[in-house]
């Protein structure tokens, strides 16, 4: 049985008609990995054989003009991977303070000049609100030095980043969903995570490290049977893309996989 978590209807429609043929065996549901708790509870499920996480913003949310996640060609800034949630990338443009909109590109888009590209807005929208991911883009370009743009890609490419991470919540919802997939694991299960960015592979490296470590108290004589670790890695690192398969997908290119397999339940688990 396969059950697939999507925020985005649009996405549900179209893996609910490739995976039309296999009936009952597939459920999915619209929401956010974070909820992979209450999914597998309601459909009385206590353990599952393998999780996928395929993280960040999709080919066909980026090719949807209309949805805004893309500044390679003019439309509104919505950003929402949710389109019934009430932040848009419009609203934080327009009315977070300064300081804000610093600590967004700052901490999720990783953007090095984050003040000047937040005070570069704050004065643009006092004239008028920013509406167009044309103009934002441009007017990122504008604020970053002209050495540092010659390098790197689109100068506005950590600013849109940074305001699609905090529309969705993205880090939020991951934070909370890799130790619950963990839990999920039956033993010898398997936990793969595709992840696009370095915010998103930190986390989920850190909360795989975390499970293949040893968690009994240091103070303590000997090893608590329910301390041992829940995983094993099955990737040295990260696993990048290979030169032919970035030359099939372009967009696979950032991409960095890692993999484990639980090797023990804590006590008490099912």
């Amino acid at each position: 049985q396969l059950i697939g978590l999507d925020r985005d209807s649009a996405a549900i429609a179209v893996s609910e008609k490739r995976l039309r043929q296999y009936g009952s065996r597939v459920t999915l549901v619209r929401t956010r990995f974070d909820a992979l708790t209450d999914v597998l509870e309601e459909s009385s499920i206590d353990g599952v054989d393998g999780v996928l996480f395929d993280l960040g913003v999709s080919s066909m949310q980026l090719d949807e003009a209309e949805r805004g996640f893309s500044y390679s060609r003019d439309t509104g800034l919505d950003m929402r991977m949710d389109a019934t949630a009430a932040l848009t990338a419009e609203q934080v443009v327009n009315t977070y303070s300064r300081g804000e909109l610093t600590r967004v590109l700052r901490v999720y888009g990783e953007e090095r000049f984050a003040a000047r590209v937040a005070a570069a807005i704050v004065r643009d929208r006092g004239r008028s609100p920013i509406t167009s991911s044309t103009v934002l883009a441009e007017l990122v370009r504008a604020a970053i030095p002209a050495a540092t743009r010659r390098t790197g890609g689109h100068p506005a490419k950590r600013t849109f980043q940074g305001l699609r991470i905090e529309v969705n919540g993205e880090l939020s919802a991951l934070e909370a969903a890799m130790p619950a997939a963990i839990d999920a694991l039956r033993p010898g299960g398997r936990l793969i995570a595709i992840s696009y960015h370095s915010l998103e592979d930190r986390i989920v490296k850190r909360a795989l490290v975390r499970a293949t470590q040893d968690s009994t108290p240091l103070d303590l004589p000997v090893l608590l049977p329910q301390g041992r670790p829940l995983l094993r890695m099955l990737t040295r690192g990260a696993e990048l893309p290979t030169a032919a398969e970035i030359e099939v997908n372009p967009r696979s290119a950032s991409a960095k996989m890692r993999a484990a397999e639980r090797v023990v339940l804590q006590e008490g688990a099912a």
